[in-house]
């Protein structure tokens, strides 16, 4: 049971760092608005608004350090997960 576990548990979260990935990417390209950018926005924004109320937007410097954090904290999130898991 623990091993079906672990393994939805790291495929949830690989697939969600591959989404904080794609938006990234999505954020450098002059890419329209559609279903999969739309989905993948959807998806990601919450999570990294959290993270964006937490860190201000210093004047003169336009860099979101926010995905920096979501990607911390997303790790730190999976490791308590496992280890939750493989003490069941």
């Amino acid at each position: 049971m623990a091993e079906i576990l672990y393994t939805l548990v790291r495929t949830i979260f690989r697939v969600y760092y591959l989404l904080l990935l794609a938006r990234i990417i999505l954020s450098w390209l002059p890419i329209g608005r559609n279903i999969i950018t739309g989905f993948i926005y959807d998806v990601t924004e919450p999570f990294l608004a959290f993270f964006r109320r937490l860190i201000p937007i210093r004047i003169g410097l336009p860099i979101d350090f926010s995905p920096i954090f979501a990607f911390i904290a997303l790790e730190i999130i999976e490791n308590i997960l496992v280890r939750l898991i493989f003490m069941l």
